[in-house]
């Protein structure tokens, strides 16, 4: 059974990346973004409240074809943290960035701080290759973002959103005990509400 969930993750991926691939390369993907943008500014604010400045976000340098949340995170009244993989099946660490930070290259090729200030986020923009409508995300296969989450949800309350074009939504995907669901997802389209 593990084997034939990891074959069709596997296969999943592969479709995931093409059709985020040709969202982010069509002639409307910067409307997507910016719509995506002030949506998930709206939610966080609706989310929130007065509390908005005292929340740590946890964005994301886009690689690849993923949406990016750069806007976002600059106009994010509070601290500001991107992910830092420290080694392959450990939880992400997250470092303090704003857009004067100096990045280096980290694991994967990702941009991570020069300087490490290790910030615990309490709300999380999460990227995707692929989406569906129960919260359930595909990722790259490492497993990192799942493993954050589990860590930070046991310690308290915790925001995870995906951020997405809306071509990336898919039916049921294939899941394991380990996935977390996110509790919402943005795309240029509006929330799609998962967890409630």
């Amino acid at each position: 059974m593990q084997h034939d969930t990891t074959t069709r993750k596997a296969q999943a991926r592969n479709l995931a990346a093409i059709r985020r691939n040709a969202a982010f390369l069509d002639i409307q993907a910067a409307q997507q973004v910016a719509a995506a943008s002030r949506s998930f500014s709206d939610y966080l604010a609706d989310i929130f409240g007065d509390r908005l400045a005292d929340v740590t976000l946890a964005g994301y340098m886009p690689m690849r074809s993923e949406i990016s949340p750069l806007d976002i995170m600059a106009n994010h009244p509070g601290p500001v943290g991107v992910p830092v993989i420290l080694r392959a099946g450990t939880p992400l660490e997250f470092h303090r960035w704003t857009p004067q930070t100096t990045m280096i290259e980290g694991a994967f090729k990702a941009l991570i701080p020069a300087n490490a200030d290790p910030v615990i986020p309490q709300a999380l923009i999460v990227p995707m290759l692929a989406f569906d409508r129960r919260g359930y995300r595909l990722g790259y296969g490492g497993g990192f973002y799942d493993r954050t989450l589990e860590k930070l949800r046991s310690a308290g309350p915790v925001l995870a959103v995906g951020l997405a074009f809306d071509a990336q939504i898919c039916d049921d995907l294939p899941t394991e005990a380990t996935d977390q669901q996110l509790d919402a997802i943005i795309t240029g389209s509006g929330v799609i509400w998962t967890r409630g």
